[in-house]
């Protein structure tokens, strides 16, 4: 038995240079393109809370764009060395026309066209109709596409190769894809800001759409990762970017220059602190660790209720926390996060919004039904993703 175990690790082992050799550096380049876009979203929205007037060459739209186009380039050097370099380049790729590339690559090149695409979009549709007034705008959406076109593409390079890699060779792509994961996670959180400040984290609306984004999110990366807390690995990282844009932030100076002004600022607004998603998406590694990843409609419904009551229950407290003065610091960043057109006399400035309602029986049971479905969407897609290998 130890001779055939021998003779498959030599078999399955020397496979992992030659499915990662060639794509290392261009994975790692998109990699590092989608932390700018999510980065330059993220410091665009506070410019737009601290600001309110931008161009389109301010530097949080260029890190955006540069991020965009880094990425696009990779993924355009990958399609290329697939159709016209050795051999060995194009044995696990996907033809496009006279192209071969990776899957990954061509969502990554689709993701920048679309980004491309809505700058003259956005610059037309500011001209015809004025400033936005939500984050979700038509070439906002458009840009938002591409955005989760490049990110996901990064995660589905890294995941194509540790498929292919052996077991020695896979640990670099699984750290790289778990990164992604994150990365992509930020984005998603990115667009639901306008749901996730601290007055709203006593609503049912709230954790409705925790339930309806987090677990399908966190789980896709998970089940398609390999080790030990893939869930809790992305987790930390989208804490770990929100948390930095926090700190760094409100360090640069800002002056409105829209009006109307009530809340008058001299710094960068920051987000809320993160939310505490690590822990709910340790509390699913565990759950996973312990019934395996086996196709059982159980385990998205346990999933799920997981997910909603570890969530409830660190997040509800952590709400009250933060209307306290003693999360005024710049480490929580409590009662910093506040728009300039904010009304600073507000009765609601300490206290839970009324609007949307408290979390009653009726939005428990929608945000249960939310996330068992979200989880049973994560855990198919992770599956997915863990059998693609070009």
């Amino acid at each position: 038995m130890s001779r055939s175990v021998s003779a498959e690790r030599e078999r399955v082992i020397p496979t992992a240079p030659d499915a990662g050799s060639l794509v290392a550096g261009p994975v790692m380049a998109a990699a590092l393109g989608a932390t700018s876009i999510v980065l330059g979203l993220l410091w665009d929205i506070s410019w737009h809370r601290s600001i309110g007037r931008d161009t389109f060459w301010t530097p949080a739209h260029m890190a955006i764009y540069l991020g965009g186009l880094v990425a696009g380039l990779a993924a355009a050097a990958l399609v290329l060395r697939a159709s016209f370099g050795p051999p060995g380049a194009a044995a696990s790729a996907v033809s496009v026309g006279p192209f071969r590339g990776p899957l990954g690559a061509w969502l990554m090149i689709w993701g920048a066209v679309a980004m491309l695409a809505s700058a003259p979009f956005d610059d037309w549709w500011h001209k015809a109709y004025g400033l936005d007034v939500k984050i979700v705008s038509p070439p906002h959406a458009v840009l938002a596409a591409g955005m989760f076109g490049i990110v996901a593409g990064a995660m589905l390079l890294a995941v194509s190769v540790q498929n292919r890699s052996g077991i020695e060779g896979a640990s670099g792509w699984r750290l790289l894809h778990l990164y992604a994961s994150g990365v992509l996670l930020t984005l998603a959180a990115a667009f639901t800001l306008e749901y996730t400040f601290p007055l709203h984290q006593h609503s049912g609306l709230f954790y409705e759409v925790a339930a309806a984004i987090f677990p399908f999110f966190l789980l896709a990366g998970a089940i398609s990762g390999r080790g030990r807390f893939p869930a809790t690995l992305a987790a930390l990282v989208y804490m770990g970017l929100m948390a930095a844009m926090d700190w760094i932030l409100p360090l640069f100076p800002a002056e409105p220059r829209l009006a109307p002004i009530f809340n008058p600022i001299t710094r960068m607004v920051p987000f809320s602190f993160p939310l505490l998603l690590v822990f709910p998406a340790l509390a699913m590694d565990l759950v996973l660790a312990r019934w395996g990843r086996e196709k059982d409609g159980r385990l998205a419904v346990a999933l799920g209720l997981v997910f909603l009551g570890v969530f409830l229950l660190v997040q509800w407290p952590f709400a009250s926390f933060q209307m306290t003065p003693l999360s005024r610091n710049w480490f929580f960043v409590g009662d910093r996060y506040w728009s300039y057109w904010f009304h600073p006399g507000s009765a609601g400035r300490y206290t839970f919004s009324v609007q949307p309602e408290r979390l009653g029986a009726a939005g428990l049971f929608v945000a249960a039904a939310l996330a068992v479905a979200s989880t049973r969407a994560g855990l198919g897609l992770g599956r997915a993703l863990s059998r693609v290998r070009r």
